[in-house]
């Protein structure tokens, strides 16, 4: 739960809607990648030389948005020059004069603004995905996921939750009972008649019918649990999230669960302090989680996870964030090795363009890759047993 703005990750095309039972039977690796943080806001310049810096690092696919445009499309066949690929976000589209929550920089400079998912429109969504995806195949560009949305479960990048809320994590009950669960339900049941025109223009497609989806990654929030701050930013909690959207038939349509999991940075190479990321990780972030196949779940894919390091000195002191990855990216190759995690991509590669000093998350700082980033990066096998 970092990331406060659109972003991406490294790995294989792989596991399909129709070949998903055998992904785990398929594929010796986990996907296991990096996001970019909107490539769209830099220069061509720029663009090209983050380019060259992933591919250098032995990067092979990205997590990002892009425009359905040239320019987009134009991104996507550099980023393929470079032997990467593209796990791709897309957002629903919404028609003129559509109900939307104003941004609050003063008071909630964290709680983007928009519009709330029950106001999703989609023919309009269907038509922009068909545009994108015809341009995709025209263009001879083949992504490696498609990833609907990020983090609805939260008012952070979900208007439909009110600002202030009712400060607190929602439960599966208040999603039918509650007025504010109500109406975050509501958007919920939306998310999921756009996502079913994503998938059938998503199967039409010539390159990238067997792409696999992936449910927008979410908030780790746990059921019971108070919220990080008193500021009234709410949550819907992870497995209320998703045993809703599994009532109204979500598994119909994707083939992972998208999970965000920025665990605590206490400690690094305490073992007491370890085994309490392992089993927050295993207890909250994939207890939804099934082997691919299951009847009653899917596989998490962790689209965005990481840990801050603030010294900007350059070369900065990086031990301590690599000690930390290197603990979770063991904590990942086990839930991989039991076909409950597919893939784990690293918040971030980068900064935002319009920021105005390095993010504390990313892993290329001072022209190079810092040494968490090389853990951060190393192959995950992927079993089921």
């Amino acid at each position: 739960m970092k990331k406060y703005s659109c972003l991406f990750a490294f790995a294989l095309c792989f596991f399909t809607a129709a070949r998903a039972q055998n992904l785990t039977a398929n594929y010796k690796q986990a996907v296991v990648g990096v996001n970019v943080v909107n490539p769209m806001r830099a220069s061509i310049a720029n663009q090209n030389a983050t380019l060259q810096q992933l591919h250098s690092a032995g990067v092979h696919v990205i997590r990002c948005g892009i425009t359905a445009d040239a320019k987009g499309i134009d991104y996507a066949k550099r980023a393929a020059g470079q032997g990467i690929k593209i796990q791709l976000i897309v957002s629903a589209q919404y028609s003129p004069g559509a109900p939307s929550r104003a941004y609050d920089p003063v008071n909630f400079p964290q709680m983007w603004g928009g519009h709330p998912l029950s106001s999703a429109d989609v023919n309009l969504s269907k038509a922009y995905y068909q545009s994108l995806f015809d341009q995709l195949d025209a263009n001879n560009i083949q992504l490696t996921a498609i990833e609907f949305g990020n983090e609805i479960n939260w008012a952070a990048f979900n208007p439909e939750f009110p600002i202030p809320g009712e400060g607190k994590i929602l439960s599966l009950n208040d999603l039918y009972n509650d007025p504010e669960g109500k109406q975050i339900a509501k958007g919920f049941l939306q998310y999921i008649k756009v996502m079913r025109v994503l998938k059938e223009v998503r199967d039409h497609s010539k390159l990238n019918h067997n792409t696999p989806i992936i449910l927008a990654g979410m908030v780790s929030a746990q059921d019971g649990a108070k919220l990080y701050n008193n500021k009234k930013e709410d949550m819907v909690s992870l497995p209320a999230t998703i045993k809703f959207l599994q009532t109204n038939g979500i598994d119909s349509l994707v083939d992972a669960y998208g999970i965000h999991s920025y665990p605590s940075g206490d400690q690094p190479g305490n073992a007491a302090a370890d085994a309490k990321r392992a089993a927050r990780f295993n207890s909250v972030e994939i207890a939804g989680c099934r082997t691919a196949g299951s009847k009653t779940g899917k596989p998490g894919w962790v689209t965005e996870w990481g840990f801050n390091n603030t010294d900007m000195n350059c070369p900065a002191d990086d031990s301590n964030r690599t000690l930390l990855v290197k603990e979770m990216m063991n904590v990942f190759a086990k839930a991989a090795a039991q076909g409950r995690l597919v893939g784990v991509t690293y918040f971030a590669w980068d900064s935002d363009p319009w920021s105005k000093k390095p993010d504390a998350y990313s892993l290329y700082r001072c022209g190079n890759l810092l040494p968490s980033g090389v853990e951060a990066l190393k192959p995950i096998r992927l079993g089921s047993k």
